[in-house]
């Protein structure tokens, strides 16, 4: 889960960490409140979730709290465009208005998962302020890292490490190891996937600021921290998954015609990929998890044919957990009521997947069964092309 930069920052906030000063505005009148709370010049920021807002418009400097009104005026209600958010755009709901500071230098810090090494990866560049994913491409020797032991956390020597391989004054190093342990605290402690500053500046009186913050969470820990599932903008997410995660269903939208239902993460990334080496695209991730009850198939199959470029769905269950026979009754039960036009290809294997085919290829209905995943998804690619023309 995802959470906006004011949001973020009203995080590092409660973790000690310094920030700008300011506060959200959702309209022109509010944001040339602040700024004239802020001395009259500040930036005002769009609030959405994606990165490359500077480089779309909707980053303002300002001058004048009359500015930060006219700026605000022309975020507010309106769709921002930048790489991340492809040529819809997101909408701007709300914005934030904060003080400039003096800036030395600009850095970057961030902390992820590192799911090769198992543990939470540290990193730190003296290339802020830029897209990172840029300077790992271009000049991965930039990028510092360090790697924490899960069993002993952080340890002081790497944070100190990092400060002064940044080329930090010892003052200045100083406190950006406090910043550095701190992010690190909150990252564990909220159950964070993600955290990241960039950039993270130097002032000019050497102190160290977070002028950004983006935050990640992950999204199986939420029961864990209301307070952080109440931080949810369902206004930033496609209405389609997040209809899915109702029904505890895992959903992803993709740009094929070959819809995707299968059980377990893992064999859902290998269908889609052996759609594409079967020469066709998937229309989605989706994943109906271990048990697949009927209604999570009815409602998984209502789900993938909301999407009119779909014009084949493969089914694909490994019947482990879940008997493949109760499945085959639940995708004969779903197509029969949702009046499913376009071609179902069922693959199960796993317990009972014998009677399960039976029942698929003795329902007098217009399943196409496949032996194996390569037939399945090799039928599919037909079907869809076969329906698109």
């Amino acid at each position: 889960m995802k959470i906006h930069e004011y949001q973020a920052k009203a995080l590092f906030k409660e973790y000690g960490i310094p920030v700008p000063e300011g506060g959200v505005a959702r309209t022109g009148p509010e944001a040339a409140a602040l700024a004239r709370d802020l001395g009259g010049r500040a930036v005002v920021k769009a609030q959405i979730h994606a990165g490359g807002r500077g480089k779309g418009g909707g980053v303002k400097l300002v001058d004048t709290p009359e500015a930060a009104r006219e700026a605000t005026n022309g975020l507010i209600g309106k769709p921002l465009v930048t790489h991340q958010t492809g040529p819809g755009g997101k909408t701007v709901n709300q914005v934030l208005v904060e003080g400039l500071l003096s800036i030395e230098r600009e850095l970057y810090l961030g902390m992820v998962i590192d799911r090769s090494s198992e543990r939470v990866a540290v990193l730190a560049s003296r290339e802020g302020g830029v897209e990172i994913e840029e300077v790992a491409q271009e000049d991965p020797g930039k990028i510092l890292q360090e790697f924490v032991a899960p069993g002993l956390g952080l340890m002081p020597f790497q944070a100190r490490k990092l400060a002064f391989s940044l080329g930090l004054s010892s003052k200045t190093a100083t406190e950006a190891v406090s910043l550095i342990c701190r992010l690190f605290r909150l990252f564990v402690e909220k159950d964070c996937s993600l955290v990241e500053v960039n950039p993270l500046v130097v002032t000019r009186e050497q102190g160290v600021v977070a002028l950004d913050a983006k935050i990640s969470f992950d999204d199986n820990a939420l029961s864990r921290h209301p307070e952080i599932a109440g931080l949810r903008d369902f206004s930033e997410e496609d209405p389609t998954e997040t209809e899915a995660s109702g029904f505890g269903l895992s959903y992803i939208k993709l740009d094929g015609n070959v819809g995707c239902m299968v059980n377990g993460a893992g064999l859902a990334m290998a269908t889609m990929d052996i759609i594409k080496l079967a020469g066709g695209e998937p229309a989605n991730f989706l994943d109906v998890g271990g048990g697949a009850r009927e209604e999570a198939v009815t409602e998984a199959f209502r789900i993938i044919l909301s999407d009119e470029n779909v014009r084949a769905v493969l089914v694909n269950i490994f019947g482990g957990i879940v008997r493949c026979d109760l499945v085959a009754q639940g995708i004969i039960n779903a197509v029969r009521n949702l009046k499913i036009q376009v071609p179902v290809i069922v693959r199960l294997e796993g317990t009972n997947a014998d009677v399960g085919l039976s029942l698929i290829e003795e329902s007098g209905m217009r399943f196409i069964s496949a032996n194996g995943l390569g037939q399945a998804a090799e039928k599919a690619v037909a079907a869809a092309g076969a329906g698109g023309s």
